[in-house]
């Protein structure tokens, strides 16, 4: 036996221990109650004023009986939480299982009792033994299996939960590296006072949520009082637990396992930009990447070319990829993703007209362009609410009519619609500005009529990116997006209302400023006027997102020119930006 387990041992005798005394304050009313009518059935406590006393103890003891009854019945029957995770059943994964238990045989432990995904980089061990849990898993295996396969009914031992990036970035001899002290975790795991000291534990953190429901308030503070009484054993003994794994584990794969963590901090590195940078812009257009797993091998790749101190991991791709312990890696690919749009941003939990996934191929085309595109209407939009012409610039010289104001333009109206061609036809969502514009003799206005660039250096020029010009723009765009979330609030209220988990479980970014969105929706105005006018393309890197490439290389020397005008008010730099590349910004652009 590890040096550690009997330390681990006693720290969950300690943990059991506070149930014990809790069970027996919850029993010393009734023990007295006991006593006391005992005594009075011989006789021996006779006369005033021991009935009254025998009485008023006996109905403490009633209450302390029912109100302690009523909490341990709670905190068994209260499900734990649950990581939400892929289920992978052995027929999915037949190579991945033999392996699995290969590893748990060299280190004498019972192997897990099934294995699942999860779309981040991590692998653990869960206990999905609770009965709330095997309920749950007899209602799955009851009705039509999934694209995986039906879910194995959690047993006594343990879940293996394992990262999904690991499979596709990990080599199969650095994934057996990587698991063996995950896996024998479960030798101390079986252990009967460990188990309990868990379940009590887990038991009691469900306990607190419960208490969070209307009308059940008062289980959530006997609950946190013995949290914080065995808080302290409790992470002890778990220390101790994982003290023990690792130092089996020591004789398996020891010195592979050293080269193997530095994939690991790798494999979290790419997956972070992977889903900040690529992911989220087109989660955010109602669209999932259908294979994010395959995608974090590009990024990791160009993560190694990049980056200095990633030199030499790619040339460990001529080994065979840990994902061919899979067989069908591409579905299982595709429902990680799903759930990794799930966790991370909220979206539903199953495909549909408005929630459909796009290829990595397609990617340019079907996110990139169209949010470019989708933002560039939203930009113009706000202009149209602030009544800004967009036959000339609006500035202390050319100020805005007040006699012929522009109605604002909602996102559901045609004109701010993407697809649409609104009121002033080839114009786009220029509003009814536009179209006064359009009627006027001025040639300025016959020049730039329409949503154009121009329009946009005008604004934020004349009147100072800096001032009040640049901050009434942001706030309308904030405005406008803060509209469209509430717009799709009743939706997601409904899945809740189904009982569904609170989503996102983990948002990846903090709300954008004003000034932030400002400068996204001028970059997309930016990029849809240097593809419509200068021949540049919508693309994609992997480490970057949406990216402008012209004559297929990306520019990346726009962001600071963006910056310069919106903080600014400065249009110099990214005018000869625009000059340097042909863009023309008077030329109307396409709002599709």
């Amino acid at each position: 036996m590890e040096a550690n387990v009997p330390s681990a041992r006693s720290r969950a005798l300690a943990v059991l221990r506070v149930r014990s005394r809790a069970s027996a304050v919850g029993l010393l009313p009734a023990a007295l109650a006991v006593v006391l009518v005992a005594a009075r059935a011989t006789g021996r406590l006779a006369g005033d004023p021991w009935p009254t006393v025998t009485l008023v103890v006996c109905v403490v003891a009633v209450l302390v009986l029912l109100v302690g009854g009523a909490f341990a019945a709670v905190v068994l029957r209260a499900s734990p939480a649950v990581t939400p995770t892929v289920p992978l059943s052995e027929s999915a994964a037949p190579d991945l299982y033999r392996l699995v238990r290969d590893l748990a045989d060299r280190m004498d432990v019972p192997p897990p009792s099934a294995i699942a995904l999860t779309p981040d980089c991590d692998s653990w061990l869960e206990d999905r033994s609770h009965a709330a849990h095997r309920r749950g898993a007899a209602r799955v295996l009851g009705g039509a299996p999934g694209p995986l396969g039906p879910e194995s009914a959690p047993g006594a031992a343990p879940v293996l939960v394992i990262g999904s990036p690991f499979l596709w970035w990990m080599r199969v001899a650095e994934l057996r590296a990587v698991l063996a002290p995950v896996v024998a975790g479960t030798g101390p795991s079986a252990h009967p006072d460990i188990a309990d000291a868990r379940g009590f534990v887990r038991g009691l953190d469900a306990a607190v949520d419960v208490g969070g429901r209307r009308g059940l308030g008062w289980i959530a503070a006997p609950a946190r009082l013995l949290l914080r009484l065995c808080r302290t054993d409790a992470a002890e003994m778990e220390r101790g637990v994982a003290a023990a794994a690792s130092e089996r584990a020591q004789g398996v794969d020891y010195g592979l396992r050293i080269v193997a963590q530095e994939q690991v901090g790798l494999a979290y590195a790419g997956w972070d930009r992977l889903l900040t940078r690529v992911a989220l812009p087109a989660w955010r257009m109602g669209r999932w990447p259908a294979h994010l797993d395959a995608g974090v091998v590009s990024a990791l790749t160009e993560l190694s070319r990049r980056d200095r101190l990633a030199e030499g991991f790619t040339s460990r791709l001529g080994e065979r990829p840990a994902c061919d312990l899979l067989e069908q890696p591409g579905l299982i690919d595709e429902a990680t993703s799903l759930l990794a749009a799930r966790l991370f941003h909220g979206g539903p939990a199953e495909a549909g007209p408005d929630w459909s996934p796009v290829d990595w191929a397609a990617y340019p085309e079907e996110v990139v362009d169209r949010k470019w595109r989708t933002e560039a209407a939203r930009l113009h939009a706000a202009l149209d609410a602030l009544a800004v012409p967009a036959g000339r610039p609006a500035g202390p010289s050319t100020p805005a009519s007040p006699a012929a104001p522009a109605a604002p333009v909602s996102p559901a109206s045609p004109a701010a619609r993407p697809g649409s061609q609104g009121p002033s036809g080839a114009a786009g969502a220029a509003g009814p500005a536009t179209l006064a514009a359009a009627d006027s003799p001025s040639p300025t206005a016959d020049a730039f009529a329409g949503p154009t660039l121009e329009r946009v250096l005008g604004y934020l020029t004349g009147g100072g990116g800096e001032g009040a010009a640049g901050e009434a723009l942001a706030g309308r765009i904030t405005g406008e997006l803060a509209r469209e979330e509430r717009a799709a609030g009743p939706a997601a209220a409904a899945g809740k209302a189904r009982g569904a988990d609170t989503l996102p479980l983990f948002p990846l970014q903090p709300p954008r400023s004003g000034r932030d969105l400002l400068a996204d929706h001028v970059t997309a105005m930016v990029c849809c006027a240097a593809v419509d006018s200068a021949g540049a393309t919508p693309g994609l890197d992997w480490l970057d997102g949406p990216v402008l490439l012209v004559g297929g290389d990306r520019r990346s020397d726009l962001a600071p020119r963006v910056l310069c005008l919106v903080e600014d008010g400065n249009p110099e730099p990214l005018r000869d930006w625009l000059s340097a590349l042909g863009v023309r910004t008077e030329k109307p652009v396409r709002l599709v």
